[in-house]
């Protein structure tokens, strides 16, 4: 195991004393370099995560094959898959992402960032333009509500990656252009897509198909978060799907099988590995995927998250429970 790897085992395993320690308290002289001048939030309310600025290293232009040749990838194992009208649709594994977090990538002409905080479940694309130009994004090492703080390198703003905003920095207040991405099983891609594209595996040295954050998803606590509970009894690790300011319980959905609620239909069906329980990725246990469209049939922007995160950011979001 790479130092990284033993760095992010140590920070789940003594999570409490690391969030005593290391109580990321951000002077407005600036952090590791950035400034923090301009603030969209208090700053005293970002964290040091552990590994430092680029310590988890962003990729950017990264290498694909076509699915049919993917030897690695377990049929259950979680991928994000986009899809852009007139290009072949790509998927990107956990078992990258987990270890890099944040992927450059550019589809047909668009410049699009996929996302994903293991501590937060959060999985966002997003489209990479923006006012200031073409943006390309790093990891910070800084946590918000247990959410991972990109930055950009351009100009060193600071971003929440859940909400897909500037919070600190020169770029304090834009937002990005949310695209529509899911989560889904290897299996599940590769049905629908065979001729599709994977990204393929990245030239570090890391344990890639392992998960580091064994038996989080199961855990009564999230890491490095010391906000408010989930109302409504809801366990702060479970999962939700996230469309705008509502939620609705992945628990459920899996119930139900689809529901059609506030102009959207969303649909579960099992068959996708938890990237978040066992040690061994694609032997997770069956969390299933979902697909979140519109009334005509189109895909929609949403997050599968964490119970936790989606209150934290979304205080006065709509919890959808299906009792009213």
């Amino acid at each position: 195991m790479d130092n990284i790897g033993k760095l992010r085992l140590f920070i789940t395993g003594v999570f409490f004393v690391v969030q005593v320690l290391l109580s990321g308290v951000i002077s407005a002289a600036g952090f590791n370099g950035f400034d923090v001048n301009e603030a969209l939030i208090p700053t005293e309310k970002i964290m040091q995560g552990g590994p430092p600025k680029d310590g988890i290293p962003a990729l950017s232009d990264p290498q694909f094959i076509r699915a049919g040749e993917e030897t690695r990838i377990a049929a259950r194992e979680p991928v994000i898959t986009l899809e852009v009208s007139g290009q072949v649709p790509r998927a990107y594994p956990l078992r990258y992402l987990t270890w890099h977090e944040i992927v450059n990538d550019r589809i047909g002409g668009v410049p699009v960032a996929v996302t994903y905080c293991p501590l937060c479940n959060s999985g966002m694309t997003f489209d990479r333009r923006t006012s200031a130009g073409v943006l390309t994004f790093g990891v910070s090492g800084k946590l918000r509500n247990s959410d991972m703080v990109m930055f950009d390198r351009e100009t060193e703003s600071w971003w929440q990656q859940a909400l897909g905003q500037a919070i600190v920095g020169e770029l304090t207040g834009a937002k990005l252009k949310t695209l529509p991405s899911w989560m889904e099983s290897w299996q599940e891609f590769t049905d629908r897509n065979p001729d599709g594209l994977v990204m393929a595996e990245p030239a570090y040295n890391r344990a890639y198909g392992r998960n580091p954050y064994r038996g989080y998803d199961s855990s009564t606590r999230p890491f490095l978060y010391n906000g408010e509970m989930p109302p409504h009894g809801i366990s702060p690790l479970a999962r939700v799907v996230r469309v705008g300011a509502r939620a609705w319980p992945l628990q459920r959905l899996a119930e139900r099988g689809e529901v059609r609620e506030s102009g959207v239909v969303i649909s579960w069906r099992a068959g996708q590995a938890s990237a978040l329980d066992t040690s061994k990725i694609g032997a997770g246990r069956d969390v299933g995927s979902i697909r979140v469209r519109d009334r005509q049939g189109r895909d929609l922007a949403h997050d599968v998250m964490f119970a936790f995160a989606y209150h934290a950011f979304w205080p006065e979001g709509r919890w959808m429970l299906g009792s009213d």
